[in-house]
């Protein structure tokens, strides 16, 4: 939906993998268990984001179909 969003779960994803990074370079279980945490949240934003891109692409095709109904019964 919102260019925002998306940019957000990205920077999340992205986050999350540098922290798991960090916590496997230094042997800190707290910094890679928050850091999977984060890129999960950025993976699940993402797909959110792509369920309400569908949703809104079918509200749009049934709007449209409506409109040909309703203009084929006004002719």
């Amino acid at each position: 939906m919102g260019i925002g969003d998306k940019l957000e779960n990205a920077k999340d994803q992205i986050a999350g993998k540098a922290k798991q990074a960090a916590g496997d370079a230094t042997d800190n279980e707290r910094l890679q268990t928050e850091g999977a945490a984060q890129e999960f949240d950025g993976k699940a934003g993402q797909k959110v984001e792509q369920a309400k891109d569908k949703v809104d692409q079918k509200v749009d095709e049934v709007k449209g179909k409506a409109n040909d109904i309703v203009g084929d019964q006004s002719n």
